[in-house]
């Protein structure tokens, strides 16, 4: 084996990859179209294996703190046993279906403030592994989740942060290891509330949206959760009135303290 041929095994000097996408604006259950560029190192080589995915940067608790982990949620693989010349280029186009319980980065063509989903490619070469940068997505809200912020927006509510959560909500639809919480700051005729989580649980027919009410505390009583669930479907959301809907939840429970 050749000095270069022993670096590019290693790493060194060998095939690198290169992802462009062709649009980066995607809703659930949509299709991001992109294509993968691999251009040959200082020696021919063979490829074993060449993926891309889907990546989100999760909140995971670790006793007294809290971590964030990158967790790829879905796979692609593109091919293998795939041979690159020194210094040629291949180019191998693909579309990465995007799950229906991704989740949303964007609210009205603003981005989320601590969203990173991205795609992820990975190529296998003979004891070396190269994984290009993550190539960021800008995931829209589907229609019926878009009138569910609607009505969140229409109440006063104002938009705080979101993020990543690792784990499971029992009595939902969820596959992905992970569920997304949209927390926001409830105007003052919800002055019985200290904030409100809002998750969406989407498959290709309808949704569960929870929402986590974060109570503040009364004259005699600690601060206290409160939860409701409700589905809605993808293609009949429209016969409700949303805002409506909310507020009388919301206002049931967070209309005034519980003094007693």
């Amino acid at each position: 084996m050749g000095f270069k041929r022993l670096l590019a095994s290693l790493g060194a000097g060998g095939a690198s990859v290169e992802t462009e996408l062709a649009e980066a604006n995607v809703v659930p259950g949509g299709v991001v179209q992109g294509e993968v560029r691999i251009r040959g190192g200082a020696v021919d080589q063979l490829i074993e294996g060449l993926s891309v995915g889907l990546q989100g940067r999760v909140e995971i608790e670790g006793g007294d703190h809290e971590v964030k982990q990158d967790i790829e949620f879905t796979e692609v693989r593109l091919g293998g046993d795939l041979a690159i010349a020194a210094g040629a280029l291949q180019v191998v186009p693909f579309g990465l279906e995007i799950p229906w319980e991704t989740p949303i980065t964007n609210i009205a063509g603003r981005p989320l403030p601590g969203m990173h989903i991205g795609v992820t490619t990975e190529l296998e070469i003979a004891r070396a592994l190269d994984a290009g940068d993550l190539d960021p997505i800008q995931v829209h809200p589907l229609p019926a989740q878009q009138a569910v912020l609607d009505a969140f927006g229409e109440l006063g509510f104002r938009f705080v942060s979101a993020d990543l959560e690792r784990g499971r909500i029992r009595g939902t639809r969820q596959l992905l290891p992970f569920y997304q919480e949209i927390e926001f700051c409830p105007p003052e005729q919800y002055r019985g509330l200290n904030q409100v989580e809002l998750t969406f649980v989407t498959d290709d027919r309808e949704m569960d949206v929870i929402l986590e009410m974060d109570k503040k505390p009364g004259l005699f009583s600690e601060s206290s959760d409160s939860y409701r669930a409700f589905q809605v479907g993808l293609h009949d959301f429209r016969d409700t009135d949303w805002t409506g809907y909310l507020h009388q939840w919301l206002a049931d429970v967070g209309g005034r303290r519980n003094w007693l």
